[in-house]
């Protein structure tokens, strides 16, 4: 990556950061009424539960694999709204409004984080795979021959795209009528959504190919600019938003995950994960998350830093690099 000269103290003062609101896994920091920081932590969270474990190195992975694929979105032309990195686990971005909901804007509103998660599948995993296992997704419905018997693991005869909710405190599927009435965007600016999406991705897979990976699925988050100009926002192609696989193992038959997947199995096998489903569908209380094993904590710190150098190419160090150029 290239390097910068660091800020002067005098420039540090002078856009020295104000405490916002801390979200799943990072902090937000206000610097200017136009620009933001993100402070990545080493906290991890699944099935939209704070897991009460520190994850060393995870913070500083999920940091500079962002600001590496967003360099792959100015080199394809994409719009976005990173600037730079401010430190090993920070990054400066463009602001824009969170608003629940965008159409107490007016019409054609501006600036503000469009409320949904995108999300765009090439194999059969995740929660998609528990929704063909309970009948909730056809084959037909996922682009193949009526009466294809649906496998884990398999191709997807063609991009699987999806919409659910950003800002509801447990994300939901979302049709594509209310997606656009939510997010006030129009079937054109939809359409934007997808074809960035999927060039995007297109780039992910060739950047990672000649490393030995796959890449499965993986969600996006976008924003209307000032111009009322679509741009990529938040993060993505990481551990934490993106599921891989090792090609190689594939070729063999086996799904060898290299995503945050490795931590919801952890769950699902102690039966945590069904505990969960089920007090969600009586709206009773949800049970605390526990920790993660002390052993597991090491792993799944092993899975990112591996997974960092699988997707840039570039050896993890700690510290890390200087900031990177805007």
């Amino acid at each position: 990556m290239p390097r910068t000269a660091r800020p002067s103290a005098a420039a540090s003062a002078a856009e020295a950061p104000r405490y916002l609101r801390r979200g799943k896994v990072k902090e937000i920091w206000e610097v200017s009424p136009t620009e933001l920081e993100f402070r990545f932590t080493n906290d991890i969270s699944v099935f939209d539960k704070h897991i009460p474990s520190e994850i060393p190195h995870k913070g500083e992975t999920l940091a500079r694999t962002a600001a590496f694929w967003f360099e792959l979105c100015g080199r394809r032309g994409v719009r976005h709204h990173f600037l730079r990195l401010a430190g090993p686990t920070s990054m400066r971005v463009r602001r824009v409004r969170v608003v629940p909901e965008p159409k107490t804007l007016g019409p054609h509103p501006t600036n503000y984080l469009v409320p949904l998660e995108v999300i765009v599948r090439y194999y059969v995993a995740g929660s998609l795979w528990d929704r063909v296992k309970a009948g909730q997704a056809t084959a037909e419905q996922l682009g193949f021959a009526r009466g294809h018997a649906v496998r884990y693991g398999e191709k997807l005869p063609g991009p699987f795209f999806e919409l659910t909710t950003k800002l509801e405190p447990v994300d939901r599927l979302l049709p594509t009528e209310e997606a656009l009435e939510l997010a006030q965007i129009d079937r054109r600016q939809l359409e934007e959504i997808r074809e960035t999406c999927f060039s995007v991705d297109e780039g992910i897979a060739r950047e990672i190919e000649p490393r030995g990976l796959l890449h499965v699925d993986g969600k996006k988050e976008f924003g209307i600019d000032s111009d009322g100009r679509l741009m990529v926002v938040d993060t993505f192609g990481t551990a934490d938003e993106d599921r891989f696989w090792d090609k190689a193992a594939y070729d063999r038959g086996q799904m060898v995950d290299f995503s945050k997947e490795f931590v919801r199995q952890h769950y699902r096998t102690t039966g945590y994960y069904d505990r969960l489903v089920a007090a969600r569908a009586a709206k009773a209380e949800e049970p605390p998350i526990p920790p993660l094993p002390p052993l597991l904590v090491d792993e799944v710190s092993r899975l990112y830093t591996t997974v960092f150098q699988r997707l840039t190419g570039v050896p993890y160090t700690t510290p890390g690099p200087a900031p990177v150029a805007p």
